[in-house]
């Protein structure tokens, strides 16, 4: 099974949908606490919202912004370290040479930092009477893929907007992942419409597990988050789903069952290159 023995083909996975504030000592403090709680459920990796240290919104980028280390990203690495687990730090602001990212750092079990993804595609919308938002205006995209291999699988790593790249999925998945995170925060009127489909389309179409965390919904904040933070499995099920209030969701991640699924309907491209070779072949 893709080099993963039986005993460690299943591992539960948490997700935090946290409510964030304007406080940042508070935001750390709750989430070490949720981090805490899901560990003590058995969780072996925990994954945190987009911006769970800050409110969200291009004017707090800047007041919110840290250096990785710094302040949340130190908290992380005690939390990851003390709890034992994978630690997929939702997303932080982050400076660094004179740049604000929104970054998404991962630690090991050891507490150690194994990665830092930066958002890749920048959440630039205009739906005419509903919402605009700009990233753009503060911060600066990513232009990396961002895997980390765990003692299960290999896991990818996007923020909010990656997960509308069907593409981004298909490297990953063309990588090894058999798991992709995606930390976001999509809102009300995208929420609704696409937050659900779009997840359910990146697991189906690469025969993946799909995880993301979202802020749980705040009605007096600048901007409203949808939450339903959900998992979805390699058969395009939704296996765990959060309401909008702040919560911790569980789910077994099953690699046979992901192996099982992949053998029943053999979809990706190695599997499938005989008939490419054909078609080519006929084609030519």
């Amino acid at each position: 099974m893709s080099g993963v023995s039986r005993a460690m083909s299943k591992f539960r996975l948490a997700v935090v949908q946290l409510h964030v504030t304007k406080v940042k000592a508070d935001n750390l403090s709750k989430a070490r606490r949720l981090i805490n709680e899901a560990a003590a459920q058995g969780s072996k990796m925990v994954v945190l919202p987009e911006c769970f240290n800050s409110p969200y919104g291009t004017n707090f980028f800047p007041e919110y912004a840290e250096k990785i280390p710094g302040e949340s990203t130190q908290m992380l690495s005690k939390a990851a370290k003390e709890n034992k687990v994978y630690l997929v730090g939702g997303s932080i602001p982050e400076e660094d040479g004179g740049k604000l990212y929104n970054t998404c750092p991962v630690f090991g079990p050891d507490g150690g930092l194994m990665l830092k993804h930066r958002k890749i595609h920048l959440f630039d919308i205009d739906v005419p009477g509903k919402i605009r938002f700009q990233e753009s205006e503060t911060l600066s995209p990513g232009s990396g893929l961002s895997v980390f291999d765990t003692s299960f699988c290999k896991v990818g790593i996007g923020i909010c907007y990656d997960i509308r790249f069907a593409e981004l999925a298909q490297l990953y998945s063309k990588k090894g992942c058999q798991l992709l995170v995606y930390p976001g925060a999509f809102n009300m009127t995208t929420g609704p419409a696409h937050w659900e489909l779009l997840q359910r389309g990146r697991a189906l179409d690469n025969q993946v597990y799909v995880a993301t965390a979202s802020p749980a919904r705040d009605e007096t904040a600048s901007y409203v988050a949808w939450g339903h933070s959900t998992v979805v499995n390699p058969w395009g099920e939704v296996i765990s789903k959060a309401g909008s209030e702040e919560a911790v969701v569980y789910a077994d991640i099953d690699l046979q069952y992901l192996a099982d699924v992949r053998q029943q309907i053999p979809i990706t491209a190695q599997r499938r290159s005989d008939l490419y070779s054909v078609n080519a072949v006929q084609e030519g």
